[in-house]
């Protein structure tokens, strides 16, 4: 039987970082930068306005006082984007919009606000200092040097510093391409009528999400019967799409199962039974032309159990992430919990609190039977050891958090 952390080791090692890709702006949304981004210019390229109003030098407007009469004549009207700056001579002012070059010799911009807003002549209401209303140059990145590290998450700031530096493609890790294939005979997609015997294919919905949620790609294959042909003909057809495989079902020992056999006549797996509850057993290896595939079990909440634990690290090593693992926090949880001695168990709960006051853990539903409701009501796994077989009330857990 193997441990829950040789398994998770197992799992990361059969997966890598995608190779990187040079990519379009929109395209990098989302993906993790692979390379180190080095601005090839100062940001901004020169002294800019921060505001409407009067470009001046600061000296020319110390005894400006709110009800003074210190006036500038306008020697200028100076737009955002103009080509070139004019030049300030001493006892002028430049009417500036912001996010317009600085005047030669300006050091300051009296907002608007501060003036009488004059065109040949302005009336200065408020004295400003060097520098006042000027966003100078460089002030934001210096030419050459790192404005975004390797490993930085996308999002629309990158994109907007990206963009702002002029870079039209960033080169990143791609989002993983998951195929999931749910497997039973028994397996109905919803909105169909269903009857005794049959369930809804909550497995392959959920775990699309789940991959989604985590940045990934996903491609539903949907549900396909214990039929070994039509297992292996589905999986040969998926994967020139995918970077890694997902199967749920099918991992019993009976007659009608099909994974294991069908796998190992596509690929090399390995099928282990786990020390871990839920989530009893698992397959990893490699399909087709080196293709990871993950065979996870077809219970709803064991499948997803599983996907917190193996499936989600995967995925956010292979997109370039370096921490992959959920946030934990330690609590006390509210009520004793029955456990598995020998096992590590991942108890389904509510976690409330705060880093102030310390946190506390309820579980929901019972531990021991596989209530999709609770789950669904859930928002972190508390993680009990194996040592233990029971918990007493009050007890300090680490409890991965499930939601972002």
């Amino acid at each position: 039987m193997r441990s829950v952390s040789d398994q998770l080791a197992a799992v990361l090692g059969a997966v890598g970082p995608l190779p990187p890709l040079e990519v379009v702006l929109h395209d990098a949304a989302g993906c993790v930068l692979a390379e180190d981004v080095r601005a090839g210019a100062d940001l901004p390229q020169a002294d800019l306005a921060a505001l409407d109003g009067y470009a001046v030098r600061a000296s020319d407007v110390v005894t400006a006082a709110p009800d003074g009469d210190l006036t500038l004549r306008v020697s200028d009207d100076v737009r955002a984007g103009a080509p070139d700056a004019p030049t300030l001579v001493v006892g002028a002012a430049a009417r500036i919009a912001s996010g317009a070059p600085m005047p030669g010799g300006a050091d300051a911009v009296v907002p608007l606000a501060r003036t009488d807003a004059g065109d040949a002549r302005v009336r200065i209401r408020a004295a400003v200092r060097a520098g006042d209303g000027v966003r100078a140059r460089a002030v934001d990145v210096r030419s050459g040097e790192i404005a975004l590290a390797r490993g930085t998450r996308v999002g629309a700031a990158q994109i907007a510093l990206l963009a702002a530096l002029g870079r039209p493609r960033a080169r990143v890790h791609p989002k993983p391409r998951v195929v999931v294939v749910s497997v039973g005979d028994e397996l109905v997609e919803p909105g169909k009528p269903v009857h005794v015997g049959q369930a809804y294919d909550a497995n392959g919905h959920a775990l699309a999400s789940a991959v989604h949620d985590a940045g990934g790609t996903t491609f539903r294959a949907g549900a396909v019967p214990d039929d070994h042909s039509r297992l292996r003909e589905l999986l040969e057809d998926q994967l020139v799409r995918a970077d890694l495989v997902i199967t749920t079902g099918g991992l019993s020992y009976g007659a009608g199962d099909t994974v294991r056999d069908v796998l190992a006549g596509v690929g090399t797996v390995r099928f282990d039974a786990l020390a871990m509850w839920p989530t009893r057993q698992m397959g990893l290896g490699e399909i087709g032309d080196g293709v990871p595939i993950l065979a996870l079990p077809g219970d709803p909440v064991a499948a997803l159990v599983a996907f917190e634990v193996f499936v989600r690290p995967a995925l956010l090593a292979m997109a370039g992430y370096a921490d992959v693992h959920r946030p934990t926090i330690r609590a006390r949880t509210t009520s004793e919990l029955a456990s598995h001695s020998g096992f590590r168990e991942f108890v389904r709960g509510r976690l409330v609190g705060s880093p102030a006051h310390g946190y506390t853990f309820s579980p929901v539903g019972s531990p021991d039977a596989l209530q999709l409701s609770a789950f669904a009501r859930a928002n972190a796994l508390a993680v009990v050891g194996e040592e233990d077989d029971s918990v007493a009330a009050g007890t300090e857990l680490p409890c991965l958090v499930l939601e972002d």
